[in-house]
């Protein structure tokens, strides 16, 4: 998801930038309007600095080489010297911690943003992009999108303190004023070059974070296949690669901007030493005092930094426009599941399911072709079919992970697209063949920060035959797993997995492969408690005969739709069947 900003009319990005600030201003205006306030003191006060000094020079310093000075007027200039200090200090204050509360909230909103967008898009959004270009969506790009907010009250303090610095230069001495402006076009374009060719090197720089964010992640999250296969030395190289290409932005934009800091330095200094040339001349001739041009010399010596500073922010708009745009293209994906409106209620009791023509695919693959079935409430059903037959699609869609894109499926006889989904994941509960678990403790993975018991928590995972290897670990339901679960074995995962589900009392619970690495004796054992002792309707993505013959009954799918239906034994007399059957036979044999 590369944005070529660097490609575009550097206009256009500078709009595009104005107007992201001032969509990141209106998302927190109080504290940024109190940054600005302390930002005009600080101006001000920087101003009235260089003003004190110039009458302190005139009225404290010069006189006590010629005569002498009370000791009133010492102490009025040291306390105007001081009492504007400690104002300037408290805006700088001001300034700079609004500020911060601004960046910080709205780096909050936008990341906030992107997660909940990444919670309504749906599962096929996920797969089809890496985990390391969605966390730099919601890390790197939201912080270089608000970067920029941190120096733009100092931005804003700048125009006005040169605004103010200009009125008070005017006023004190047009002639002397026109001398020091006389050094802001050559600032102005320097800068104006400086941003130009900082673009492309800051935009690539952003778009290779993503790409060394992605890397790192599949290396990491892939470690077993990485050290089983002898892939360490390939994947530092591709490490290597994406970081190489990051550091060779990096240095390009800092050797760019050490070109340039001595064009930045050097203007203002020659600006002083012109100011101070003219202006001894002046003094010469009695047009201006002493202490006028100490208070010139001062201001633009103060003005130095600050007006580089409104450089730096225009360099810094191009990234703020890449980490923004990014992330819109997050925030614009189409979401296929439309919102439920009405949220009807679903009946008392186990959940029957009904599918009704029901149509759907990935991209031009049709998985489900016009597919009809029903599961009565409290009925056990097994799904089987031949890989990519469309049965873990299924089992997303009873739980509207995706919508069909033709024909209707209904829970308890409610259409899907009706039911609340807060409502629907609590009555509903779907378990996966990869079982995720977090690194916490078994207790917390099956919880999950529900208002459940420890019998409750015991009860379910006696349902999934978990509680006897549990009660074996070091700590019981306290022992914490390592990240997703690896101090576990596969059929312990699952196990773990299973209990989750059930601890919130499903009333239609759908199992996708979801006990493939448990033992057969166990996944018996599994089953049957299931079918006797929960209130719910089951719906069994198998492959193992065992647990297929437990079922009540048997949906057989081919090619995208149901070819048979009926029990184990009804359908054995069914050849396409029959032919699956004896695969898994002499699979397990």
């Amino acid at each position: 998801m590369d944005v070529q900003i660097g490609s575009l009319d550097p206009r256009s990005v500078f709009r595009r930038g104005l107007a992201y600030i001032w969509s990141y201003i209106r998302m927190h205006p109080l504290p940024f309007t109190i940054a600005v306030a302390g930002a005009t003191v600080y101006a001000l006060m920087t101003v009235a600095t260089t003003v004190v000094l110039g009458h302190v020079t005139d009225h404290v310093l010069l006189p006590a080489f010629h005569g002498g000075v009370r000791p009133g007027t010492i102490v009025g200039g040291v306390v105007a010297i001081m009492a504007v200090a400690v104002i300037r200090a408290g805006g700088i204050i001001t300034r700079r911690y609004f500020a911060g509360m601004t960046a910080a909230r709205t780096k909050r909103s936008l990341a906030w943003s992107v997660v909940d967008k990444y919670q309504a898009l749906p599962l096929a959004y996920h797969r089809s992009r890496p985990t390391g270009e969605l966390m730099a969506h919601a890390e790197a790009d939201v912080l270089a999108a608000v970067d920029i907010l941190h120096p733009l009250p100092y931005s804003i303090a700048v125009v006005l303190l040169i605004l103010f610095a200009g009125i008070t230069l005017i006023v004190t001495d047009p002639f002397m004023a026109l001398v020091g402006c006389s050094i802001l076009p050559g600032l102005a374009f320097i800068n104006r070059i400086y941003t130009r060719k900082v673009e492309g090197p800051a935009t690539r720089a952003q778009e290779r974070i993503g790409d060394v964010s992605s890397v790192a992640h599949e290396s990491l999250d892939g470690a077993l296949v990485v050290k089983t296969l002898g892939r360490e030395q390939a994947e530092v190289a591709r490490l290597e690669h994406a970081a190489n290409a990051l550091r060779d932005e990096r240095i390009h934009m800092g050797s760019l901007r050490a070109s340039f800091e001595p064009s930045f330095e050097a203007i203002p200094a020659l600006g002083i030493v012109l100011l101070i040339a003219v202006g001894s001349w002046r003094v010469s001739r009695g047009s201006i005092s002493v202490g006028e041009l100490v208070q010139f010399v001062s201001l633009f010596e103060l003005l130095a930094f600050p007006m580089r500073l409104i450089g730096f922010l225009l360099s810094d708009i191009p990234r703020s426009v890449v980490g923004r745009t990014r992330i819109e293209e997050v925030l614009h994906e189409p979401i296929d599941l439309s919102p439920a409106i009405e949220k009807l209620p679903l009946p008392a009791g186990p959940l029957g399911v009904s599918v009704a023509s029901a149509s759907f695919g990935y991209g031009p693959n049709q998985v489900l072709k016009d597919l009809s079935f029903e599961v009565r409430p409290n009925e056990s059903v097994a799904l089987v079919g031949a890989t990519g037959s469309g049965k873990s699609t299924i089992a997303q869609l009873l739980v509207r992970l995706a919508d069909p894109g033709a024909g209707s499926i209904r829970i308890g006889g409610v259409d899907l697209r009706h039911i609340d989904p807060e409502r629907l994941r609590r009555e509903t509960a779907v378990v996966f063949q990869e079982s995720f678990l977090f690194a916490s403790s078994i207790r917390d993975n099956i919880a999950l920060d529900e208002d459940v018991t420890d019998e409750d928590i015991r009860r379910a995972a006696r349902l999934a035959q978990a509680h006897e290897f549990v009660l074996d670990m070091p700590r019981g339901y306290r022992t914490v797993l390592g990240e997703r679960g690896v101090t576990l074995s596969g059929g312990q995962r699952q196990r773990v997995a299973l209990a989750r589900a059930l601890v919130r009392n499903p009333r239609l619970l759908i199992l996708d492969d979801a006990t493939s690495a448990v033992d057969p004796t166990v996944e018996a054992a599994i089953i049957d408690a299931l079918r006797t002792k929960l209130e719910a309707t089951l719906v069994v993505v198998a492959y193992r005969i065992s647990t297929i013959s437990l079922a009540d009954r048997v949906l057989f799918l081919e090619d995208g739709r149901i070819a048979a239906d009926g029990t184990h034994r009804e359908l054995l007399s069914y050849p396409a069947y029959e032919a699956m059957v004896r695969a898994y036979e002499r699979g397990a044999a």
